[in-house]
């Protein structure tokens, strides 16, 4: 599943191709994504994007006709070909830009979404999303007063996006790991100080997979439009039973909700 570095990037490997250039055409092969693709869409067409940005992993594309939300759920992709470009099969829309490319989706598993907000209104989407792991609003102060009284473990309080949007398994396992945290703690008995470590290393390991996907720009035209999860260190994450970098004891996995955790014994407590 796309994390929030792979759609900051998405982000950036688009930009320059949609920024002020009108949307000439819309055509949707396939309405029936997360959330069915609204007829509303097609008053984009004849109009402007006049600003892009991304909160948590939704892709914002504002024109004076309202906004289109992109997100890629599990398996979505965005990318620029030129028209008339074969069509591949589970590429289900297609934006004309007047600069003369066509931003294309493609989802095999069709759990991402095209959605269309009003001009002036807010989506529900958004409204209850907590704050952007790298903006000013996210610090130790937040995630211990969030955490105070919860039982549930550190690692699911992490990525619940009500407390922070855009920290996915793969870096909540990472994160964790830097911070010498145990995923399967407690919330409400990590002490402040250790919720500090924890924020600084959330921050440094998001940030250093965004720098990474820098590379990955040049796939956004004529490529597949993927950029994967980048070629960084990992150091627990995928690692069930290999040995710690660190103290070289053996890494344990475990599950939580559903989703494959991976921590150092000797590390993290």
């Amino acid at each position: 599943m796309p994390e929030l570095p792979e759609v900051e990037t998405t982000l950036r490997g688009i930009s320059p191709y949609l920024q002020d250039q009108t949307i000439t055409r819309i055509d949707v092969r396939q309405p029936k994504l997360r959330w069915p693709v609204e007829d509303e869409i097609q008053s984009l067409v004849g109009h402007r994007v006049r600003r892009l940005s991304r909160r948590s992993k939704y892709i914002l594309v504002e024109t004076d006709a309202g906004m289109a939300i992109w997100h890629l759920g599990m398996s979505g992709s965005l990318r620029l070909v030129d028209p008339g470009t074969p069509l591949a099969k589970h590429d289900h829309i297609d934006w004309h830009l007047s600069g003369g490319k066509v931003l294309r989706y493609h989802d095999p598993r069709r759990f991402g979404a095209l959605l269309w907000v009003a001009p002036g209104q807010t989506s529900e989407h958004l409204t209850h999303l907590g704050p952007e792991p790298l903006s000013d609003a996210f610090d130790d102060e937040h995630l211990f007063n969030r955490s105070r009284g919860k039982t549930q473990a550190v690692k699911t309080f992490i990525m619940d996006g009500r407390v922070v949007v855009g920290v996915g398994n793969i870096y909540a396992n990472e994160s964790l790991f830097l911070a010498g945290i145990r995923p399967q703690t407690p919330a409400g008995k990590i002490s402040k100080a250790r919720y500090q470590r924890l924020t600084e290393t959330i921050r440094q390991v998001l940030a250093a997979a965004i720098e990474q996907g820098g590379t990955t720009l040049r796939d956004f035209v004529g490529g597949d439009g993927k950029p994967g999860y980048f070629a960084q260190q990992l150091y627990v994450y995928g690692r069930g039973g290999e040995s710690c970098k660190n103290c070289d004891a053996t890494l344990k996995e475990i599950r939580q909700g559903q989703r494959a955790t991976v921590y150092c014994p000797q590390c993290q407590r």
